[in-house]
């Protein structure tokens, strides 16, 4: 008895994937960037809303780097920056204290931003696997 396997469907997948891949991972960096200027903006926005008077600099301070970990790996690092004016009062500000509630003015933002970014994340994937 004798088996056949016709590679042709498995060559197929090679040259879909060869031409997606580098896409998905262009697509992949843009969503990244687009959802840490979102958040960004909101804990901005959030800061300037809730801050107590004694910190109006604290939303200045509010920014993002983004970083990559390899080719298909983007990390987006979101907060105020401690050496910003009134940036070491993030975590106070926003974890809050024994005697002051927290703000949670990114943790908001983030949550506002989150089933965005994983609908685009699902539309980069749902469009990389469509090669029939």
């Amino acid at each position: 008895m004798s088996i056949r396997f016709d590679m042709g469907d498995v060559r197929r997948l090679e040259r879909h994937l060869a031409r997606v891949v580098p896409r998905a991972r262009r697509d992949a960096r843009a969503v990244t960037m687009r959802g840490a200027m979102n958040i960004k903006r909101d804990w901005k926005s959030n800061a300037r809303s809730s801050a107590p008077k004694h910190a109006p600099a604290y939303p200045s301070s509010i920014g993002f780097d983004l970083a990559a970990y390899g080719p298909d790996i983007w990390m987006a690092i979101i907060g105020p920056d401690k050496g910003g004016p009134q940036g070491a009062l993030g975590n106070l500000l926003e974890y809050g204290s024994a005697h002051n509630p927290p703000h949670r003015d990114g943790g908001r933002a983030l949550d506002v931003e989150e089933p965005r970014f994983e609908a685009q994340m699902a539309l980069i994937a749902e469009r990389g696997l469509a090669w029939w």
